[in-house]
């Protein structure tokens, strides 16, 4: 996707260099350019650790070897740095792409160079039959772990009770629903 500014690239260099050479404060630029104080510190490591090209729109992302991604964590971890400073230490455009890059480490996963493709988080199970079903609750009631026995295999999503199945609470309830929708439907056609 790249990154996309509201104001021009001219417009940020100049901020960024006035507020380099002391010309403007922060507050100063925020208010005249009518961004964020987080705005311009963004420009400014980015200027300082890219070079003017660092402020340049993108159309696409840049991507980052696995090898620099688990050193710029492991950096992280042991304290060596803020984001901020590592970030301008490795060449990393965003904050947030390096939280990005410690939070899946600290999730256990794999830190992948980018542009490998994503994995699909969990893989699809085969479907089963009701005698493999059946198989596989003897299996477990045999090594004590009971999941409510053959009765929890019926596959009842989405289907509704029939009456002979529905308790005398059930039904009452059913009832009662189907009378508040009628006397809704009469409420809407009288205030109608």
């Amino acid at each position: 996707m790249g990154s996309k500014f509201t104001v021009s690239y001219e417009e940020r260099i100049d901020a960024v260099e006035k507020y380099l050479r002391n010309e403007y404060s922060m507050n100063d630029l925020s208010k005249q350019l009518k961004v964020t104080n987080t705005s311009i510190r963004r420009w400014l490591a980015r200027y300082q650790s890219l070079g003017p090209e660092g402020l340049q729109e993108t159309s696409k992302n840049l991507s980052y070897s696995s090898e620099l991604k688990e050193t710029v964590v492991m950096d992280y971890l042991s304290g060596s740095g803020s984001h901020m400073d590592l970030c301008k230490k490795y060449g990393i455009k965003s904050t947030r792409q390096l939280r990005s890059w410690i939070s899946k480490y600290n999730s256990h996963e794999k830190l992948k160079s980018s542009g490998t493709g994503g994995v699909p988080i969990m893989t699809k199970g085969r479907k089963t039959n009701y005698e493999e079903r059946v198989e596989i609750v003897k299996y477990c009631i045999e090594h004590q772990n009971n999941y409510a026995d053959v009765e929890a295999l019926q596959d009842k999503r989405g289907k509704r009770k029939t009456l002979d199945e529905m308790s005398e609470i059930e039904k009452l309830s059913a009832e009662n629903k189907l009378l508040e929708a009628k006397n809704k439907r009469q409420q809407m056609e009288i205030d109608f």
